[in-house]
């Protein structure tokens, strides 16, 4: 089947998605849930083979791989969507008027949504699970490096969906390269939507090359600004949490920015970060404090290009600032607006931090390790957008619907 047949077939398929109840849908992920569980090991030898093709020390690596842990947390995550509260045929707002027109607006799906994505096999269940639960279907283009995950993985959600005596073309997996990725960008008519999840440079070729609306789930160049007022061992913990949980995912810290007058504890501060080997990019003045106590192998002089830099491995900057003014134009000038920190104690300066920075999620006094959809009680995500048209932040159900609106006559006529 070519890439234009999957198209029509996915078109035919989603017209009958509103007549599936709120029940069906969540029987169909409880299942999954399951079947995905009892083919581990299928797709385990499926993700090895991928694994193969790709060097440990590749960035991507991590995000490739797939084990007995994070498939049962996966499966967990299915079952979660399954337990939200339906986004479909929600009342948004109501109102009569004069002439007795009854007018309601009602939370729909959007449709038929598209999605181009890179080595994150995982995105695969993700994303099929929110259009699910929210009443869309899905069109898939996974990069080459996760291909035949990705087709294992397809595969035990299409026969459940036979299982379940639903159409299986409810879903459909693109081949893994860019002439299906150019039909899909051009399928005006059909994708109601596009969404690419991954590095700068697939976010920007969709973005630049889409005939269908696109929503952005930008990069993540992510700062974590250590105040003048900050508690040094919350501190500790916080970095060392943002850097290293998961070096290759969007929500990573990739500079810490650190007040003049606390400079004194950034040894203290990056010490632990030397136990998973995190190379640091330091700025003048704490090189010079750095260079006699981590490791010579693992610190180096910052450049332009060390800030402004999604890493998305063992790698972070440093930044020295004169006052809390010139971090926030630090984070200003280099911020993708996905995730940005501050750690201090003095109430004022958080809430000044809140109101000046621009970015989806906004923390203080804890790591952005959190920026997930999962962990925001969404269920999962279908990424993290980063602009600020319909959807921004973690995106799940409610960002996957529409609405539209609905009235109700007793024979009025317009004058």
């Amino acid at each position: 089947m070519n890439t234009k047949e999957q198209l029509y077939k996915i078109k035919e398929a989603s017209r009958k998605m509103p007549l599936l109840s709120a029940k069906k849908i969540n029987d169909i992920l409880f299942s999954l849930s399951r079947a995905i569980q009892d083919s581990y090991s299928d797709i385990l030898l499926a993700n090895q083979k991928d694994l193969d093709r790709m060097s440990f020390h590749d960035p991507k690596y991590d995000r490739l791989l797939l084990d007995q842990e994070r498939i049962i947390a996966i499966a967990n995550d299915i079952e979660n969507v399954a337990k939200l509260e339906s986004p479909l045929g929600r009342k948004i707002s109501e109102k009569t008027l004069e002439n007795g027109l009854l007018i309601e607006k009602i939370s729909v799906a959007l449709g038929i949504v598209g999605v181009i994505y890179e080595a994150r096999p995982n995105v695969t269940l993700d994303v099929f699970a929110l259009c699910l639960k929210s009443g869309n279907v899905c069109v898939l283009k996974g990069g080459s490096d996760a291909i035949h995950s990705n087709q294992a993985i397809v595969k035990v959600i299409k026969e459940c969906l036979i299982n379940e005596n639903i159409d299986p073309e409810i879903i459909q997996l693109l081949p893994a390269d860019r002439t299906a990725a150019n039909e899909l960008m051009n399928a005006q008519g059909i994708v109601d939507v596009l969404i690419p999840r991954g590095s700068q440079n697939l976010i920007n070729s969709v973005r630049e090359n889409s005939k269908i609306p696109v929503i952005e789930t930008g990069a993540g160049i992510v700062h974590t600004y250590f105040d003048k007022d900050g508690e040094l061992e919350k501190a500790i913990n916080i970095i060392y949490n943002a850097k290293t949980r998961r070096v290759s995912v969007c929500n990573a810290l990739d500079c810490l920015i650190i007040h003049k007058d606390r400079l004194k504890d950034l040894t203290a501060l990056v010490n632990k970060l030397q136990i998973k080997n995190v190379e640091v990019y330091a700025d003048q003045v704490s090189y010079e404090i750095l260079k006699e106590s981590y490791p010579e192998q693992l610190l180096h002089p910052a450049n332009d290009e060390s800030y402004g830099t999604e890493y998305l491995s063992h790698k972070m900057s440093i930044k020295t600032v004169n006052d809390f003014e010139e971090a926030l134009n630090h984070i200003y000038q280099y911020s993708s607006k996905h995730s940005e920190a501050i750690i201090s104690e003095n109430k004022d300066t958080i809430n000044t931090f809140y109101s000046m920075v621009d970015a989806a999620a906004i923390y203080s006094n804890t790591s952005t390790a959190f920026t997930d959809g999962a962990q925001f009680g969404l269920g999962a995500e279908i990424g993290i957008s980063t602009q600020k048209l319909h959807a921004r932040g973690p995106m799940a159900l409610e960002e996957l619907c529409s609405y539209k609106w609905i009235i109700t006559g007793n024979g009025q006529i317009r004058d």
